[in-house]
């Protein structure tokens, strides 16, 4: 799982390489940074927590915000393919949609299994709603790009961390037996 979790991140930059070169100067160009959009419709969670207070989360608060994440960050994805004019990218967007729907739903069966409660599968993403401006647009796609990659690393490293809790507890609980 951890492989197929790291391939899906690396997908992510390539699609990520893909959509900065669509999108052009200065967008494309190397460490153009912008500041983030403050605007009421990108309201793509930010992975931007300092690390100590993150590990500091129990897990099932941990799980319920990559939930929530990836609720945001699937609907912000399939709207950048629904405007994209470029038939390749729109198509490996699409696909990449796939991939997030495949780990929301792992996410899902993780927290059912070890007894949290986790979004409902039918509940829509709530607050992603793009400008009308092309300009805002890249700006909002470029950023919706951004926060997946941070997310897509800090789970994967989430995952591992707590396969490892996991581990040590099964261990225990059965050295108890």
């Amino acid at each position: 799982n951890h492989i197929q979790n790291k391939s899906f991140c690396v997908h992510n930059v390539c699609v990520c390489t893909v959509y900065l070169s669509y999108l052009g100067p200065p967008f494309s160009d190397p460490g153009f940074s912008p500041p983030r959009p403050n605007s009421s419709s990108l309201s793509v969670p930010s992975a931007a927590t300092r690390v100590d207070l993150w590990r500091g989360l129990e897990n099932g608060a941990r799980l319920a915000q990559n939930q929530r994440a990836y609720s945001v960050l699937l609907c912000a994805v399939r709207e950048l393919a629904r405007s994209t004019l470029c038939p390749y990218l729109q198509s490996s967007l699409m696909h990449f949609c796939s991939g997030l729907s495949g780990l929301l739903g792992s996410i899902s069966g993780l927290m059912n299994a070890l007894g949290y409660t986790s979004l409902p599968p039918s509940t829509p993403a709530q607050g992603y709603a793009p400008l009308l401006s092309s300009q805002f647009q890249n700006m909002e796609g470029f950023w919706v790009l951004r926060e997946l990659q941070s997310w897509l690393w800090r789970s994967a490293k989430d995952f591992t961390r707590l396969k490892k809790r996991l581990q040590r507890l099964a261990t225990t609980v059965h050295g108890l037996n």
